[in-house]
């Protein structure tokens, strides 16, 4: 050991079980493995593993094809103490020994109250008969942006013909309310970024490019694509705007309220380079604050700039994360001329984030969801703007009741994560992805096979909006339009009155 150097006192995370009768000390564990846990030992012709590097994400096990091995939490533990968890000193050993900031990715997992998991879903029988889906048409077509105040129509002399006279505002029209969220070209893979892209285009959705650019070659897929203009500038041209279906103001993300993104210089390849339009090899630092950006009439100026800037023929949509004041700042982001507010939630995912700000920073979105709903409501706005959640979505029901809530469409990433291979080891900002996923490593993200995983993507849209037609068809509902903000088919079940209140639902029984 050099002088200076420290002797770690962490814990492994894994422990990892290898059953010898079974491994066949193929290599296959150790080539799967970026993070160089596995390694082959000549002299005893067997298979050593270093536990201290394991992540957790299961991709040797899965690969395994004898199935010899096992990765599983750490046994090992302290003095149990409910103030002093092994996480808390894990993390002080860990910032004792490094000096840095703890990093991680991926979402909030700490236990805050989940209240999807507290509110349920009213169900028709005798006096309104549920729908059969299967038999009866079932509308899950959502249109995204600003709302007419009134239709006018002209009719024909047999009124057959019917035409709309009033001029209508540009919206983006989907065929399920789920949209993929915002992942940039850098934080993910090319391979992932495309598998979105292909998905969105397949079955009629749309995908966010995140603040990463979109590269030229995959601007055919554009009129699925949500383009992000953050604080960065990164990969925006008058091109990148005209080709989107909807143009998205970033000024914050539910995994970080407040704070910035920063893509590492290594990740920054000649590919990512060109696509983001700054030097390969350099960090692409995208502060907080957009420094154009210090009152809602300079994000009115940056609206219309915009709306100028795509013949006003595309929504602009504004990304804020879920904090305190949240139905205060959307109202003033509606009047600034938004068509779209995307909220997202204390829940929501990311590529890198400081733990402690991505623990402890911002609420939940079902709170904020509800919270804006009904000040836009109140304020006599809510058809001047869509709303469009994320931060934490995990199924079908989440969906429905989110809409219920208020929202026009969910974004998800996560569950798009998981779809195409994603185990939650929260190492993203390793720049290590083992799955292909989270990584500009060549090596590893070739593993990643698009057709294949766009299909994966297709497929967990299609089973989410099969069982969204089915809740419907329960409630009696033909038309996702008709539940939008319905909050009577709602319940809560283990809820304080406060909780109750800010939802705006009764409680169960009642």
């Amino acid at each position: 050991m050099l002088e200076g150097e420290f002797h770690t006192y962490m814990l492994p995370e894994f422990i990892i079980e290898r059953r010898q009768d079974r491994c066949i000390r193929c290599r296959v564990c150790e080539r799967q493995c970026g993070f160089n846990v596995h390694w082959y030992d000549e002299e005893m012709d067997m298979m050593r593993e270093d536990e201290m590097k394991c992540v957790g994400c299961q991709r040797c096990a899965v690969m395994c094809p004898t199935n010899a091995l096992i990765v599983k939490p750490h046994p090992g533990s302290y003095k149990p103490n409910a103030n002093w968890t092994r996480e808390r000193l894990q993390d002080l050993k860990k910032q004792s020994e490094t000096g840095g900031v703890l990093l991680t990715g991926s979402g909030n997992d700490k236990p805050y109250r989940i209240y999807w998991d507290h509110i349920v879903l009213n169900a028709s029988q005798v006096t309104n008969p549920s729908i059969d889906p299967l038999r009866e048409p079932m509308e899950l077509r959502t249109f995204l942006g600003r709302k007419q105040d009134r239709l006018e129509f002209k009719f024909g002399e047999d009124f057959e013909d019917v035409e709309i006279t009033t001029e209508l505002y540009p919206n983006v029209q989907i065929e399920t309310p789920i949209v993929f969220s915002a992942m940039s070209y850098g934080a993910i893979s090319y391979q992932a970024f495309k598998s979105l892209a292909m998905a969105a285009s397949e079955f009629g959705t749309l995908f966010n490019t995140g603040e990463g650019g979109l590269p030229k070659e995959l601007r055919k897929y554009g009129k699925n694509a949500i383009v992000q203009c953050a604080s960065g500038r990164f990969g925006v041209d008058p091109e990148y705007l005209n080709v989107a279906a909807v143009v998205e103001i970033k000024i914050g993300q539910g995994a970080k309220p407040g704070i910035g993104g920063h893509l590492p210089g290594e990740k920054v390849t000649m590919p990512i380079s060109v696509t983001r339009m700054i030097p390969e090899g350099t960090d692409a630092l995208s502060p907080a604050p957009q420094h154009d950006i210090y009152s809602i009439e300079d994000l009115s100026m940056l609206i219309y700039a915009l709306k100028e800037a795509t013949n006003y023929e595309k929504p602009v949509s504004v990304k804020i994360a879920a904090v305190h004041n949240a139905a205060a700042i959307a109202s003033g982001m509606v009047r600034a001329g938004a068509d779209i507010i995307a909220l997202d939630g204390l829940r929501g995912g990311t590529g890198a984030a400081p733990k402690m700000i991505r623990d402890n920073v911002g609420i939940p979105i079902e709170l904020a969801l509800a919270s804006v709903d009904q000040r836009l409501r109140d304020e006599g706005i809510r058809n001047k703007a869509s709303i469009l959640v994320a931060g934490g979505f995990r199924c079908s029901a989440d969906v429905v009741k989110a809409i219920a809530l208020g929202a026009d469409a969910v974004y998800i990433g996560t569950p798009a994560l998981v779809a195409m291979g994603c185990t939650l080891c929260q190492k993203c900002h390793t720049g290590i992805c083992n799955w292909g996923i989270c990584t500009q490593d060549p090596y590893l993200s070739r593993r990643l096979n698009p057709e294949i995983a766009s299909k994966k993507l297709v497929n967990l849209l299609r089973a989410w909006s099969h069982e969204i037609k089915e809740m419907l068809g329960g409630m009696g509902i033909n038309a996702i339009e008709s539940l939008r903000g319905n909050r009577d088919h709602l319940r809560g079940v283990g809820l304080e009155d406060w909780e109750l209140e800010v939802l705006g639902i009764k409680g169960a029984g009642e």
